[in-house]
């Protein structure tokens, strides 16, 4: 693993409260742009006209645009997070959320509810609510698998829950391709576009599950930001610091299982926004976790929110799954990373 110091370019870096204050203007007005932008553009003076079309405006606007734009700042959030977290436990910043497992089980999760809810029921009860509910129990299930798996009598190994991830996003994989096996055209594309990451099934219900755990991260996460900070030099020298290095690290994969599980329960798999976003940040400011964590977050809703947008600019009045988009972007973005990594050797 390599740990998070100092590089050659820490004299350039910005002021953390700098970036926190840039990230809190550029949200505000990316959520705007997001919510005028669409198949049809509604500008700011449609929305206080009179008519019939600026009640179509508003209709628009406050079902279907404006949840939406909220779901993609909270799941942005919560994924970014929890790459932030992981990247400070692994102290390798390269970790991303799916290593531990969770996005697969996900996977997995909603992919049975699909398949079963065909075979058995038909493909119309295995609604998004039903679909949403396996995925969140498949994600938990694989991080207390994993969990179970890297805990012995010395406590928690995380090379341990590394390679048992590894193993279960093998083993998930190998039931996906089984599920698209024996599903029909329609599950299967079901399948497909729910693995891609998308968020054309947003509604306030979900906004506020995943609200709701931003909260619970909020609350918990500037308790662990000393912690982190520590893990940095070693879970030896955390230790000789005070840290309860044990019960952190319950605390942070726990934190992260609920994160992730809800984020891809509520959108598909979204990926790279978990690996490039604290990555980046941390490039800018240093890898001060009091305030990486909470400039994460920000810029994760920011990332997210214009990913969808351009998810839903263009092909229209077709839309690409985000998923996709935040592919095309992190992509290159971890070429770069690895380039850059490469050179600093």
């Amino acid at each position: 693993m390599n740990q998070q110091g100092s590089s050659p370019d820490a004299g350039r870096r910005l002021r953390p409260r700098r970036l926190l204050g840039f990230l809190s203007l550029a949200l505000p007005l990316t959520m705007l742009l997001g919510t005028m932008a669409g198949p049809v553009w509604i500008p700011v003076s449609d929305w206080f006209a009179e008519g019939a079309a600026a009640d179509y405006a508003n209709l628009i606007i406050g079902s279907i645009r404006f949840p939406r734009i909220m779901l993609a700042a909270v799941v942005g959030a919560l994924l970014a997070v929890c790459g932030a977290m992981l990247q400070g436990l692994f102290r390798n910043p390269l970790a991303d959320p799916t290593l531990i497992g969770v996005s697969a089980g996900a996977s997995v999760g909603a992919g049975l509810v699909i398949v079963l809810g065909e075979l058995l029921l038909g493909l119309q009860a295995a609604g998004f609510a039903g679909v949403a509910t396996g995925a969140f129990i498949g994600g938990l299930s694989v991080a207390l698998l994993v969990y179970r798996l890297a805990t012995g009598p010395q406590g928690t190994s995380v090379s341990t829950m590394l390679l048992a991830g590894i193993a279960v996003s093998a083993m998930a994989g190998a039931l996906n391709s089984l599920f698209g096996f024996f599903s029909d055209n329609e599950a299967l594309r079901r399948i497909s576009l729910w693995q891609m990451g998308n968020l054309d099934h947003s509604s306030w219900l979900p906004f506020w599950i995943c609200a709701t755990v931003l909260g619970v991260f909020a609350l918990r996460l500037p308790g662990q930001s000393a912690a982190l900070n520590a893990f940095l030099l070693g879970e030896s020298e955390a230790r000789h610091l005070g840290i309860d290095v044990d019960r952190c690290k319950r605390q942070l994969i726990g934190l992260t299982a609920l994160g992730v599980g809800v984020a891809v329960a509520v959108a598909g798999t979204i990926a790279f926004v978990g690996l490039m976003v604290p990555h980046a940040v941390r490039m800018l400011i240093g890898p001060d976790h009091r305030y990486l964590l909470p400039a994460s977050a920000l810029a994760g809703a920011v990332l997210l929110i214009l990913a969808d947008t351009l998810a839903r600019v263009l092909i229209a009045p077709s839309e690409l799954p985000t998923g996709v988009v935040t592919a095309m972007l992190g992509a290159p973005f971890f070429v770069f990373l690895l380039r850059h990594r490469r050179a600093m050797v």
